[in-house]
């Protein structure tokens, strides 16, 4: 699968015949800022969570490529109030099947609001099934026995993983994360874009190698196959 890392927790998936996003957080990274935010492709738009550094891009995006926007039930009435129509709500525990393949809705262990400070329904990540393999991106988590249950239901070629540690996983929970879902291939994100989650790459990919597992950590606004 083609895979486009947009910069924090933004990347794309090319998969099914169509663009998969996932929380569009752009034009305030200074680390992103090549990046043309209305050249994006979108088909479908995924979001974790309610945290601005998630859904900052969303209604832009939305607007112009008319994706179809899935979040929580928190997150579909707020993309409802904010003009975007194409929304869908998916909890955690829930299914459906789309035009690309299936997505399944997963628990994330990690606090949801939006930038007012209104709640913003419960954290999730995504399991998606399509043609071309499986994978899941976990969201914002820190790392949880529940991820052992994701294999038993789908059969992964990669995960996707935040490794920044501080807010989130950091680089020994990824790892073992990756040993309970049963992949050998990790996208990391969520790492650099702010002072407390900066990483040093290299003990990164070092601790993912000696782990047996292949670590990606591609350059912003750069396209790799997993």
């Amino acid at each position: 699968m083609k895979v486009t890392y947009y910069g924090h927790s933004c990347f794309s998936v090319y998969a099914g015949g169509k663009h998969l996003l996932f929380d569009p957080f752009i034009t305030p990274n200074e680390l992103a800022k090549e990046v043309e935010v209305d050249a994006i492709k979108a088909d479908y738009i995924f979001i974790s969570h309610a945290h601005y550094d998630h859904i900052l891009d969303v209604e832009r995006i939305a607007k112009n490529t008319g994706a179809k926007v899935l979040g929580n039930f928190e997150i579909y009435n707020w993309l409802l109030k904010n003009g975007i129509e194409n929304a869908h709500p998916i909890n955690p525990g829930g299914k459906f099947d789309f035009d690309f393949g299936t997505v399944k809705c997963v628990i994330a262990q990690h606090p949801s609001s939006f930038i007012d400070g209104s709640y913003g329904g419960i954290a999730c990540g995504f399991v998606l099934t399509t043609a071309d393999g499986n994978f899941y991106y976990s969201g914002d988590t820190a790392l949880t026995l529940d991820m052992q249950l994701i294999p038993k239901f789908t059969p992964l070629d990669f995960a996707v993983f935040p490794i920044g540690d501080g807010l989130t996983m950091g680089i020994e929970e990824a790892i073992e994360a990756a040993k309970l879902v049963g992949v050998n291939k990790i996208l990391g994100v969520h790492y650099d874009t702010f002072g407390f989650i900066v990483m040093d790459h290299q003990k990164a990919l070092e601790e993912f190698n000696k782990a047996s597992f292949q670590l990606f950590l591609p350059k912003i606004n750069t396209t790799i196959e997993i």
